[in-house]
């Protein structure tokens, strides 16, 4: 397993951990493939109950890699999420479409049907890319100095990838997010109802596997089955149709940033993104 993710087994319970906290524990490639080697474990081990996902130190994360020396957009990995060809040889909206598709919606959704129960632990900055990361959970543990933000419409881009927002924060509150780009509380994500807990910083690791250990007290094959119910409902709803409805818009988007002004991200980089976040 790469370095940029480290696998632990406490008993039931196997914490994951996003670790380039120097880059905020931003996610690239190299990454997101460490992630599914880790949850691939664990859903092997019949020894492990629940999954904890959790960043190294200050922050959870503060989403894509669009900027750090690790960031390997060229690069090619084994695809598992889709079968679609490989991105690096492609180029324009082929190559967007093909590497968005197998690293982002593609591999969110297949965390996402995981059958062991998977809680998220977030401290700091959860930003636009690590909101997918979270949103994937199915239980959410927050400190409560994390601050939460899907800034990207200031890309020209109408949100992440994995388009969950109406679902986790409700119609109202997901324009709200998105129309202003701003940072939100751990306080106004629970009330909002995207958060499950809300700890003190020295408190939410222990909080955290506290709850992972309550849950791991029920029978696997039953949780398995009741996080397939809650998610089966969630499509009903019109979750999965609607992701891949906004997927197209969201590359309509890169396209229209990619032939007005050459690049597909509107200009925009992690340095300039995060001063606007923080200025807001």
């Amino acid at each position: 397993m790469s370095d940029v993710v480290r696998y632990e087994r406490r008993g039931p319970v196997a914490v994951v951990t996003m670790n380039r906290p120097e880059y905020r524990n931003a996610q690239n490639s190299a990454m997101t493939y460490a992630l599914d080697e880790a949850f691939t474990r664990a859903v092997d081990d019949s020894a492990v109950k629940v999954i904890v996902l959790a960043g190294e130190g200050k922050h959870f994360s503060a989403g894509h890699d669009i900027g750090t020396p690790g960031r390997d957009v060229d690069v090619s990995f084994e695809r598992k999420a889709v079968l679609w060809w490989d991105h690096v040889d492609k180029s324009g909206g082929d190559q967007r479409f093909a590497r968005e598709s197998e690293v982002y919606l593609g591999m969110c959704r297949r965390w996402r049907e995981m059958p062991k129960p998977m809680i998220a632990s977030v401290q700091g900055a959860c930003i636009a890319g690590a909101l997918m990361l979270a949103w994937v959970c199915d239980v959410i543990v927050a400190s409560e100095d994390a601050f939460f933000a899907d800034p990207v419409v200031r890309m020209g881009i109408p949100g992440v990838e994995y388009f969950a927002h109406p679902w986790v924060l409700g119609p109202r509150a997901a324009k709200e997010v998105l129309f202003t780009g701003e940072r939100f509380s751990a306080a106004q994500a629970k009330e909002w109802g995207m958060l499950n807990r809300i700890v003190p910083r020295a408190e939410l690791e222990g909080a955290t596997i506290a709850m992972a250990e309550k849950i791991a007290k029920m029978p696997s094959f039953g949780l398995a089955l009741a996080k397939k119910a809650v998610n089966q409902a969630e499509d009903l709803m019109g979750m999965r149709s609607g992701m891949d409805s906004v997927f197209g818009l969201h590359h309509l988007a890169h396209a229209h940033n990619a032939e007005v002004g050459g690049d597909s991200l509107a200009g925009q980089d992690a340095r300039s993104m995060r001063a606007a976040n923080t200025s807001s």
